[in-house]
C-alpha cells in the first residue's frame, strides 16, 4: 500500500505541471514518515513524542492541530508499510533546498532528544537520513549537539 503511494507521489511531483500544494503535501507525508520513523527505532512512540512531534509539525507546516494530528497519524500507518528510507530521501533531495534539508534534519534530531535520551538506534538513523539527505556529518552533528542543549535547557 505504501508503495502505491509512493509511487503515486513521486508520478505527481515528477509530473511537469506539479502543483506546489501537491508538491507541499508529498514533502509533508515524507517528512512526516521519517519522523515517526526515528520515533518508533527504539520500539516506543509514547505521548511525549506524538507531542513533540505534533508541536514540531504545526510550526514546520504551518499546519492546526487536526491536520498536524492526521498528518501522524497517515505517516504512522505508513511507516509500518515503508519499503526504505532511501525513497523517502530521494523524493525529499529532488524537491528540498540544502537549508530545508538541514530543518528536516534537525525536526529529526528533536524526535530522537524528546524522550530526554537519545537511544543508539534513533543515533545511527538520523545520522543515516542525514547522510541520504547530503548533509555533511559536520552539519548533522552542529544539528545534533544544538538539539541535544536545547532538549536538556527544556528538561531543567
Amino acid at each position: 500500500m505504501f508503495k502505491s503511494l509512493y509511487e503515486k507521489i513521486v508520478s505527481q511531483i515528477s509530473a511537469a505541471d506539479i502543483e506546489a500544494d501537491e508538491r507541499d503535501a508529498a514533502v509533508r507525508l515524507a517528512t512526516a514518515v521519517l519522523m515517526v520513523d526515528v520515533a518508533l527505532v527504539d520500539s516506543s512512540f509514547d505521548e511525549t513524542e506524538f507531542d513533540r512531534m505534533l508541536g514540531l509539525i504545526k510550526r514546520q507546516f504551518g499546519l492546526g492541530t487536526q491536520e498536524a494530528a492526521d498528518l501522524i497519524n497517515a505517516a504512522n500507518a505508513k511507516a509500518d508499510e515503508q519499503v526504505s528510507v532511501q525513497e523517502l530521501t530521494e523524493l525529499l533531495n529532488e524537491h528540498l533546498e540544502q537549508d530545508e534539508k538541514a530543518r528536516v534534519v534537525r525536526l529529526l534530531w528533536s524526535i530522537a532528544y524528546s524522550d530526554g535520551q537519545l537511544d543508539k538506534y534513533e543515533n545511527s538513523l538520523v545520522l543515516k537520513i542525514s547522510d541520504l539527505l547530503g548533509v555533511s556529518s559536520e552539519q548533522a552533528m552542529h544539528l545534533k549537539h544544538e538539539t541535544d542543549s536545547g532538549a536538556r535547557d527544556v528538561q531543567h
